[in-house]
């Protein structure tokens, strides 16, 4: 009997020890591989993953190619995982997948853009910030500060989140907008918005959509045509370069979507909800926030280190 107790105690002992075992969670996000946006969510999603013990797992296609993410999307369903992450720039083409998912019972969370279709498709919540509404506000900011003609650039056609930002930047801004489209090369950025500045001089506004791709590129072009000062160049998101532009005077702010709780948030609410079933009400606004010359100084480290 006592032996019976024994064992018994043992076993009970080794079962309250023992680890949970972790969730399995997909993240499938629409950014390219050489995008150093998307390896700052990435860095959200792995931190996440080591706080919460979960075993998480990044997906992207190798290009801006919904067939192929929304083979993805598919391929991760068919894993059954204990939940799914996704972005969803294109809600027409990724939508049949995001449904399966949610009609096969694994909880979504859509991240950094679909906000405006997220809960429609069957999303828990969504993690981001809302463009159009980013995309007025960095308008009317750069109206205020003497603008009146621009150009926004938009290095990813047919991402409808980008399209987003440019309509909420010309309705905002008020003035003359024209919009450039370029593919993600700096060097074919850089080389339009040259050509942008010299076919026009009256253009006084650049707004790029991404920091890396765009706004060091455009902060480049108005060097190298010796307008700087005179143009005003703001960008989405923040890169370490751009951002000691901003620091120097040299461009006008970044707009901080803090993509790193992009990765972040979604995760952790995911594994929570495995664990407890605990998830949020609503929506998370990650953003937007301007970081202009006084703040942007503060920020360059943070985003070199791969967090802003």
């Amino acid at each position: 009997m006592k032996t019976l107790i024994k064992t018994a105690v043992a076993a009970a002992s080794f079962a309250l020890a023992a680890p949970v075992m972790a969730q399995d969670i997909i993240v499938v996000a629409h950014g390219q591989a050489n995008d150093p946006f998307w390896s700052v969510v990435k860095n959200g999603v792995e931190k996440a993953a080591a706080d919460t013990g979960a075993s998480v797992d990044f997906r992207s296609p190798e290009t801006f190619d919904m067939v192929q993410m929304s083979q993805l999307i598919d391929a991760a369903v068919n894993q059954e995982p204990d939940g799914l992450v996704v972005s969803i720039p294109d809600a027409d083409a990724l939508s049949p997948s995001i449904r399966r998912a949610v009609e096969a019972g694994i909880p979504v969370i859509s991240m950094n853009s679909g906000s405006d279709v997220s809960k429609d498709l069957g999303a828990l919540l969504h993690v981001g910030q809302d463009e159009y509404t980013a995309g007025k506000a960095a308008g009317e900011k750069l109206a205020s500060m003497g603008g009146t003609v621009g150009i926004c650039v938009n290095q990813e056609v047919g991402n409808v989140a980008l399209d987003q930002r440019c309509q909420g930047f010309s309705d905002g801004f008020g003035g003359s907008v024209e919009v450039i489209p370029t593919q993600n090369d700096p060097a074919e950025v850089e080389a339009k918005v040259k050509a942008a500045l010299e076919s026009n001089p009256d253009i006084d506004t650049v707004m790029g959509l991404g920091a890396s791709l765009v706004g060091e590129p455009a902060v480049r072009a108005v060097a190298a045509v010796g307008r700087t000062g005179e143009v005003n160049v703001a960008t989405f998101d923040l890169s370490a370069s751009f951002l000691e532009s901003v620091a120097k005077g040299d461009a006008a702010f970044a707009i901080d979507q803090q993509q790193f709780l992009q990765g972040y948030l979604p995760v952790s609410f995911l594994a929570l909800n495995a664990k407890f079933g605990l998830i949020p009400g609503g929506n998370v606004p990650s953003g937007p926030n301007l970081i202009t010359q006084d703040k942007a100084s503060q920020v360059v480290e943070l985003s070199a280190q791969g967090i802003r």
